[in-house]
């Protein structure tokens, strides 16, 4: 650990000097002892890490240096050092945040000691946290979370800019896949509130008789079960980010109480009277199209009207162009880190494929493919035949791929003829085209009978 910087403020020379000397028998600790408040007050440009404060001085009372101290950093540790045994004395120095009271007698150096220690041990934690959160806004740079560089997706990019500069709601739309929740973490670690909580909701995965009261949370008592006071997720957002997942799936009822907490800025636990006022920013996300729930009566138009803020629509992977290769190759060097395997590369067949297929289940879909592909290859490449596709909605397929229309045809045939096993006459009636249209195609190479 680094030098830990102690003042000492004791205006008898004596007791002032045994603290110092007990102290100073750690190396770690760079100790200065003062007589007066004034003399402490003049050295604060010093950044000490801790303060030990005498209640009884000369010049100014232990609690109003305590006040001045916190003026100047209200960061700075203080523990507070008296003769007097008086309980409601160290009740209000504790009630007003000095760290520890401590009571002049034979055991006082060692209980200082003891409380030095906790207090630096607790400053590491909490620089440790900052660290951490530090690295998790860089690991949520959206820059690097959000990978490609097609024009549609710069267009996004420019979007989330906008939304970190404020504290507008966001509202973030997309089909399933293609990253909502990565958007909005980008969002929050990037924002003035990436230090607070980022509590994350699914809308979707709660049950209904129990989403009140895991969002709002509940008093001792509120039902059967509730055996203690719970705070809610929007309590634990408090100072930070909420994000409502499937926000679509929420029920009317439960929408008014939202909205209430939206307008009011404060909620009521469940089986509560007390308000608890709330600084919360709200994102929330759907695969839905929100306008067209309102349109049949789903969704609330005054609470839509609330949580639209900014809208970032997300586009579908197969709009992404080239970007579906950059996806690949971080997902393959993220396997291969993981796994502790030799590094992979995609061969220019499997690049063809991967671009010529749209993706459906969007980036979520791609990883997996590659992963997959990765524990198929053979040697140091990832080749065409390596990749698998998944027959998840794959009749509508080739409704998303931009193809001619006589591409089309032949893939709608295509798919008839496997699915009536060749069966041409089958295939012709489903189809309602002659049977001499489906050989030509076969005939000239059109579809692929393997």
């Amino acid at each position: 650990m680094s030098q830990f910087k102690i003042f000492i403020v004791e205006d008898d020379p004596w007791y002032g000097q045994i603290l110092e000397y007990h102290l100073s028998l750690n190396p770690d600790y760079e100790v200065t002892l003062f007589s007066t408040a004034k003399a402490c007050l003049l050295k604060l440009h010093e950044k000490p890490d801790l303060i030990t404060v005498d209640f009884s001085l000369p010049d100014l009372s232990g609690d109003k240096l305590f006040q001045k101290i916190k003026e100047y950093n209200p960061t700075i540790p203080v523990v507070v050092i008296s003769s007097q045994e008086d309980i409601s004395v160290a009740v209000g120095l504790l009630k007003a945040g000095v760290n520890d009271y401590l009571v002049k007698d034979d055991t006082t150096k060692d209980l200082l000691w003891n409380s030095v220690i906790k207090i630096r041990e607790n400053q590491s934690l909490k620089k440790e946290v900052e660290i951490l959160k530090e690295e998790l806004g860089q690991k949520f740079s959206f820059e690097k979370t959000i990978l490609g560089n097609s024009p549609v997706l710069k267009r996004i990019f420019s979007l989330i800019e906008k939304a970190i500069k404020t504290n507008i709601n966001v509202s973030i739309t997309g089909e399933t896949g293609t990253g909502k929740e990565v958007v909005a973490k980008a969002i929050h670690y990037n924002s003035d509130r990436k230090k607070k909580s980022f509590v994350a909701v699914n809308m979707a995965a709660i049950p209904k008789d129990l989403i009140e009261s895991e969002l709002f949370g509940h008093e001792k008592g509120a039902f059967t079960g509730a055996v203690s006071r719970k705070a809610g997720k929007f309590e634990e957002a408090n100072g930070g980010t909420i994000f409502l997942d499937e926000i679509a799936e929420m029920d009317l009822n439960l929408q008014s109480k939202l909205l209430r907490v939206l307008q009011e800025r404060e909620l009521t636990r469940v089986g509560g009277n007390e308000p608890v006022k709330l600084d919360v920013r709200i994102l929330t996300a759907t695969h839905k199209n929100l306008s067209e729930e309102v349109r049949k009566g789903n969704f609330r138009e005054d609470l839509f009207f609330r949580i639209m803020g900014l809208p970032i629509e997300l586009p579908p992977l197969r709009e992404r162009g080239s970007d579906v290769l950059i996806l690949a190759k971080h997902f393959i060097d993220e396997f291969v880190k993981i796994n502790k395997i030799p590094s992979l590369s995609l061969a220019a067949d499997a690049k063809d494929k991967l671009l010529k297929y749209p993706f459906p289940g969007n980036i979520r879909e791609l990883k997996a493919v590659i992963e997959l592909a990765a524990v198929m290859a053979d040697g140091q490449e990832i080749k065409a035949d390596d990749i698998s596709f998944f027959s998840l909605q794959k009749e509508n397929v080739f409704l998303m791929e931009n193809k001619t229309l006589r591409q089309h045809t032949c893939d709608i045939v295509n798919y008839y003829l496997k699915k009536n096993n060749g069966d041409v006459i089958e295939t012709a009636r489903a189809l309602d085209i002659g049977k001499s249209t489906i050989y030509k195609m076969i005939q000239e190479g059109e579809i692929n009978t393997e």
